[in-house]
């Protein structure tokens, strides 16, 4: 019996066996230490930064597109798993058609169904990264562009622009991070440069088909790129230094021993790290109604925190999707009995659920794919005074989108990880590290 009602009883909707369960883990990971993080500064290994938690088995690599240039793989010596990603720009909704829209979220959900046809492609993560922008982008355009006689008081106009913009300004970058696994390839390749060769294969058929979805690809990101999107998720400060690095255009700039921080601290509630202190959520309930195309847009919209909200597509075998339609239609006609023999009357929530389950039958016996879908959200601050009004203005955005999102309590290192263009899937962890 008291085994029973720890199964029963819930708080938020989780019950009071896995949330003691998740304490007892907690507890027993800081009595290890493995909640906190140093990196050796002065050691003989050239990989002197080694990257905290989830993060530590990942590698980064650099490979030819084919083209003449380059791109980075983030490479998990412990699976296998290789993680390319692409960079893209988003078209605005509010400036296009309606029709227009329409499209593109068609070819969005067809473009997640081909992921069912292709079993090496293990999840994708879309992630829009947001941060105040800290004036040295413009500051470098302005100088690099403005001529050396030119008169004084145009150059005063550009000072103040420069020194006021930043305050009305934002840095935005949007990703979509794909991650592979080549031994779930049908031609089984060998090596590690082969796996490589295929994925980049893979690379070229997808990005093509992903310009038709609303966005402009600007093409794969560089392993300095990489690394510095890493670099600035730990240490916000260095967003103006990383980016005029990055403007060089020197592959070398920055390497992975660069992106890791010197010191870090996971707490129940938050995670600190060089320069900052991040809190990260997970999705704990989509939106009830009717889901539009600018739902996230509250959500996704900068701020005058840096944060980053990540959503990730696990996209089901075609062969296994119809069984799991399927399973939803019967798990509701057995509700719907279930009421009828014992008298209860449907609600409205019944009756949109089970109209939902044979919806997405009908869609899936249509052509459509299924895929399982999660959002992970983190902001950061740099004092920690501000950190509850940075949480405040996350979850206020997040419940304008109509979208529940639930403090991942004692998970916040590997949140904040699988919001970062590595690879990283909870679900995934879970399997891999059985507890």
């Amino acid at each position: 019996m008291p085994a029973g009602g720890l199964c029963l009883i819930r708080i938020g909707g989780i019950p009071v066996g896995r949330l003691a369960l998740a304490r007892v883990r907690w507890w027993w990971a800081v009595w290890r230490g493995r909640t906190r993080y140093r990196a050796g500064i002065v050691v003989e290994h050239p990989r002197a930064f080694q990257l905290p938690g989830v993060l530590a088995p990942l590698t980064l690599l650099s490979a030819e597109d084919g083209r003449g240039g380059g791109y980075g793989i983030v490479w998990d010596c412990r699976t296998g798993l290789l993680t390319a990603t692409l960079r893209v720009v988003p078209s605005s909704t509010w400036l296009a058609d309606r029709a227009d829209s329409d499209t593109w979220v068609a070819s969005w959900g067809g473009w997640l169904a081909s992921l069912g046809h292709l079993p090496q492609v293990r999840w994708v993560s879309v992630t829009v990264d947001t941060a105040p922008e800290p004036g040295s982008t413009l500051a470098g355009a302005v100088s690099r562009s403005a001529a050396p006689d030119a008169p004084a008081a145009a150059r005063a106009i550009l000072d103040e622009l420069v020194r006021t913009a930043p305050a009305a300004a934002a840095d935005v970058d949007t990703r979509v991070s794909i991650t592979f696994d080549p031994y779930a390839s049908p031609t089984k390749p060998g090596t590690l440069a082969a796996a490589v060769a295929e994925l980049g294969r893979l690379l070229d058929g997808l990005a093509s088909r992903l310009g038709g979805c609303g966005v402009s690809v600007l093409g794969r990101a560089s392993a300095a790129e990489i690394a510095g999107t890493v670099r600035m998720a730990f240490d916000p400060r260095s967003r103006g230094e990383v980016d005029r690095l990055l403007s060089y255009g020197v592959p070398e700039v920055l390497s992975w021993g660069d992106a890791g921080p010197l010191a870090a601290r996971e707490h129940t509630d938050r995670y600190e790290h060089d320069g900052g202190v991040s809190v990260c959520w997970g999705w704990h309930e989509p939106p009830r109604q009717n889901v539009r195309s600018d739902v996230l847009a509250a959500l996704v919209a900068p701020g005058p925190f840096p944060k980053r909200i990540t959503l990730q597509y696990r996209a089901l075998p075609a062969a296994a999707a119809s069984r799991v339609v399927q399973q939803e239609v019967n798990a509701a006609s057995f509700r719907a009995q279930f009421r009828r023999r014992t008298g209860r009357d449907e609600t409205a929530r019944d009756s949109v659920d089970a109209a939902r389950a044979h919806q997405a039958a009908a869609e899936e016996a249509a052509g459509a794919g299924v895929c399982l879908v999660s959002m992970y959200a983190a902001v950061t601050v740099t004092d920690p005074e501000l950190l509850a009004r940075a949480v405040a203005h996350v979850e206020t955005s997040a419940d304008t989108a109509r979208i529940r999102l639930r403090r991942l309590w004692g998970s916040q290192a590997a949140a904040f990880a699988t919001t970062l263009p590595c690879g990283i899937c909870p679900p995934d962890l879970t399997r891999r590290f059985p507890r």
